[in-house]
């Protein structure tokens, strides 16, 4: 896969490296500021998806880049596994990140009281708060040791 002759893989993994943070910050915010969730509910699961969708672009054009230069293998060993790791771990982090914004209620900062939730399973309360914030931390270093792994592949 290439644009204007450069191979796709290193304009896509930018997309990931940038949006991936960014949505781990904001479902943390999300899960952990109850106070907030009406504000922040809406923008951590559309950053979670385009999180997961660039995560995934990165490893399919990461493959086809591959297949086209067979000789990189041994130099991006440890940055190819790493990457299906991350790239399994963002399935568990868009699940999570979803379940959290459809389950997790909590009140609103507008006067008319609109944009208030109750949480759909009240036992998930305490619980899923505490596995997204662990999920987001798990991601966070998986993205930097993934995009470690790669610019030394590519850098020495």
């Amino acid at each position: 896969m290439e644009i204007g002759g450069l191979p796709l893989h290193p304009l896509v993994i930018h997309a990931a490296v940038v949006f991936t943070p960014l949505a781990a910050m904001a479902v943390i915010v999300f899960a952990v500021w109850p106070r907030y969730r009406w504000l922040t509910r809406w923008p951590a699961a559309i950053l979670a998806l385009i999180a997961f969708g660039s995560v995934w672009a990165a490893r399919i054009t990461g493959q086809s880049m591959l297949n086209a230069n067979p000789e990189l293998a041994q130099l991006v060993e440890t940055h190819m596994s790493r990457g299906k790791m991350l790239s399994l771990l963002m399935i568990l982090f868009l699940v999570v990140a979803l379940a959290g914004v459809w389950d997790l209620g909590g009140p609103t900062g507008l006067a008319s009281g609109r944009g208030a939730r109750e949480s759909r399973v009240a036992s998930l309360d305490k619980v899923l708060p505490v596995v997204i914030v662990l999920v987001s931390l798990v991601v966070l270093a998986g993205v930097v040791a993934t995009g470690d792994a790669g610019s030394r592949a590519v850098w020495g």
